[in-house]
């Protein structure tokens, strides 16, 4: 079973512009979306290690078919130009991080084992959804923005692209939220293809993922396109989240 965001695996497309006006999530559909989508879809395909395929850009799993199970992807299918590509890959004894050589077309080991801090002092959050936040994520923010203990205050950064935040703190350390709110109750990011795979990555380094009331990779899907809120990072950042989650929900 492969779960699969188009927008995690390729970045490098020269495309742009509206090509549908949502998805099933109903989100607008960048061409993008759609090119990429498309294309990782044929090359699983085409793969002897994929069966079924769950996107954010179909509405049901796609079953592959077993006369398409014969062979993998040629090496072209697979390199895409670009600045740097870099492949984080998880398992249970640990997170290595690749990238990819282009001069001999191959991913070299550049991290091995990677750990996430233990702490960090960067947080990342959609700041403008804060009027809709719940008071336990607004207490949590003035905390970072004026600490009580006199320390030195964390840095807010956000893309806006939820691997590259994640990816940073990976590498640096602290916390990434996206919290529920008043406009999403039940949160916004799909727990099978985004919230999943990133909580498994920075687990496997170390760290822990959580919606505040329960850990992300505990959490058994109902549906393929279910979504949570989803806060991860460095394990004494997200504790400390916790800890004033939990005194709000009492």
């Amino acid at each position: 079973i492969f779960l699969l965001n188009p927008k995690v695996v390729f970045s490098n497309f020269q495309l742009c512009g509206i090509a549908e006006p949502t998805n099933v999530i109903d989100e607008e559909v960048k061409k993008l979306d759609v090119s990429s989508n498309e294309l990782i879809i044929n090359m699983l395909r085409s793969s002897v290690a994929t069966c079924v395929l769950v996107s954010e850009e179909n509405t049901h799993a796609i079953i592959i078919e077993p006369e398409r199970r014969e062979k993998y992807p040629s090496q072209d299918d697979a390199l895409q130009p670009g600045s740097a590509t870099v492949m984080v890959i998880a398992m249970d004894c640990g997170v290595n991080c690749f990238m990819l050589d282009p001069d001999i077309g191959e991913f070299i080991l550049v991290n091995k084992d990677i750990q996430i801090r233990n702490r960090g002092n960067i947080y990342s959050i959609n700041a403008g959804y804060t009027r809709d936040f719940e008071p336990a994520i607004l207490e949590y923010l003035q905390e970072k923005k004026y600490p009580q203990d006199n320390t030195a205050p964390y840095t807010a950064r956000y893309v806006g692209s939820m691997v590259a935040d994640i990816h940073r703190t990976l590498v640096y350390g602290g916390i990434f939220l996206y919290p529920a709110n008043e406009m999403s109750p039940q949160g916004k990011l799909r727990l099978l293809y985004e919230c999943n795979p990133l909580a498994f990555i920075i687990e496997r380094a170390g760290g822990l993922a959580t919606t505040g009331k329960e850990p992300v990779l505990d959490i058994v899907p109902t549906e393929i396109h279910q979504k949570v809120p989803l806060i991860l990072g460095s394990p004494e950042d997200v504790k400390e989240f916790l800890k004033i989650y939990k005194k709000h929900a009492k």
